[in-house]
């Protein structure tokens, strides 16, 4: 066991598991629920959190009954597994909320007879487990977390990824392992393949990322670029039997795209990889150019597909995802007295141009009670994307910023707004937002990354109505994908720190009914 690596055990998950508090809280609270409105879009995008941190979403979906691993899918599937059966279980996993879907495991296995022998994870945040000794004899399958980077491969990611692979290769043929894979994996377990360097692999990523391609199209190009994803990883691991518990962060739930699938079949190509490239004229480096196009010449082996032997003993099963944050934010809404609707799991797209369709349906909801009638919370997940193209000097902000800066323009610009552009109309520095003599705005909307952290940011994402934006200011800043600045100058950010988990983005928006008096 290296000195950087944190170790959970069984004794400690289980008291964990009981004891654990999984409140998450904006910084500043109080001051950024200044209003009804303001509080309960808070509370349903904190509940919406909670609901899909890792350890809460393990406790549902995993539990062992008279030796039997009983594991259940969010879309009911289930898979059992005798574990007498087994020599050996092994967890292996890499994403932002690895960590703590490991301690849930571990802390399923624990109320057994049955121990985790050996285990390694790699996440961007590794937990302080305090009270940890793995040095005491006492304490049984002590799980490494070790560090990555994200969004950005890392030296430390890599070497913590061979740690990985090295466990999943020494697997027997009568091992279980239990993958637990989540968002963030793909630039968490980074191993760039030959003759591809650390560096070289780390310009890819920066290149896809800001390109505007899909994460179907960067994935395509990474799992080809890389030693683990793809499938690669069950490879190393066969023939033990694989089982996946995946934290799905992607749209849809393909298990092919969450962390790019290292324990599943793998539909892209070489060609695909190359497409992508020539598609959106990234400036790659060489070697990958040379190692994609050898794969394509048939030079190089292919990711594993459905039928390679690498997945004859094998199963997958998303835990949680995007719908888990939906429904326990809508359940937090009607606890409040509104009206919950869900308008999608699945927003996708430019940021800017998504929030302002979402405050079209807020403004139509609240002129019209269409499609439903106020007061009521709209939500809706997924995930939207910010295209640099052609700006000169990008500042710095990420979608959730940039979704919520576009949408505090479209309020204050529209039927809601308050008339002289919004951005300081009180004594506070927030105007009325209705149109009138209200102190309170008709319509809150805020945006997260339920990772906490929006892009290359340290703030979740941020709340605006139609008094929070300054409308030239607003505009130059999103012309300038320059949001974070703005929205700080604002007090408008929302901060959490790291959660801990990853299911994508959540939007709640609050409509109030209108005052009749």
């Amino acid at each position: 066991m290296t000195d950087d690596a944190e170790t959970i055990d069984d004794a400690e998950t289980i008291d964990d598991a009981e004891t654990t508090d999984d409140a998450v809280t904006f910084r500043d609270h109080e001051r950024l629920a200044r209003t009804p409105a303001h509080e309960t879009a808070l509370d349903c995008l904190a509940a919406g959190i909670e609901a899909a941190l890792p350890e809460p979403l393990i406790r549902n979906a995993v539990s062992v009954r008279d030796g039997t691993l009983r594991i259940e899918g969010v879309d009911g599937a289930v898979g059992e597994y005798d574990l007498d059966a087994y020599d050996r279980v092994v967890l292996l996993g890499a994403g932002k909320a690895t960590a703590g879907a490991a301690a849930g495991v571990v802390g399923a296995l624990g109320r057994s007879d049955r121990e985790i022998d050996e285990g390694i994870v790699v996440t961007d945040e590794p937990p302080d487990w305090t009270g940890a000794n793995s040095s005491d004899p006492s304490s049984t399958a002590a799980i490494d977390v070790l560090p990555g980077d994200h969004p950005l491969p890392s030296d430390q990611g890599v070497e913590s990824t061979r740690r990985v692979l090295d466990a999943a290769e020494r697997a027997g043929p009568d091992d279980l392992v239990l993958a637990v894979i989540t968002g963030g994996g793909s630039a968490l377990l980074a191993a760039p393949a030959d003759p591809i360097s650390v560096d070289e692999l780390r310009a890819l990523t920066s290149e896809l990322l800001a390109s505007g391609a899909s994460i179907d199209e960067i994935n395509a190009v990474r799992k080809h670029c890389s030693a683990v994803k793809g499938g690669q990883l069950a490879r190393a691991a066969a023939p033990a039997t694989t089982v996946t518990l995946a934290v799905s962060d992607v749209i849809g739930d393909p298990l092919d795209t969450i962390a790019s699938g290292p324990t599943v079949p793998d539909p892209s190509t070489y060609a695909d990889a190359l497409a992508v490239l020539d598609r959106y004229d990234l400036d790659a480096p060489a070697t990958v150019r040379e190692r994609l196009r050898a794969g394509a010449a048939g030079e190089l082996p292919e990711t594993p597909i459905a039928d390679d032997p690498a997945f004859d003993r094998s199963a997958a099963f998303v835990v949680g995802n995007g719908r888990t944050a939906l429904d326990a934010a809508a359940s937090a809404a009607a606890d409040r007295g509104y009206e919950p609707l869900v308008l999608s799991a699945s927003v996708r797209g430019e940021a800017r141009e998504a929030g302002t369709t979402h405050v079209a349906i807020a403004e139509e909801c609240a002129a019209r009670g269409s499609p439903i009638e106020p007061p009521a919370v709209l939500l809706s997940s997924g995930e939207t994307i910010v295209t640099l193209g052609d700006a000169a000097d990008p500042g710095t902000g990420g979608p959730n910023a940039e979704f919520a800066a576009s949408a505090g323009l479209a309020l204050a610009e529209g039927p809601l707004g308050d008339g002289d552009g919004g951005g300081g109309g009180g004594d506070d520095g927030h105007g009325d937002g209705n149109g009138g003599g209200h102190s309170d705005p008709r319509v809150v909307v805020a945006s997260v990354d339920t990772d906490g952290l929006d892009g290359p940011t340290d703030a979740a994402g941020a709340i605006a109505d139609a008094t929070t934006l300054d409308p030239d200011a607003a505009r130059d800043a999103l012309d300038r994908h320059d949001a974070y600045p703005l929205l700080d100058d604002a007090d408008a950010l929302l901060r959490t720190g790291p959660t801990g988990t990853n299911v994508n983005d959540l939007r709640a928006i609050v409509v109030e009914k209108r005052d009749e008096t």
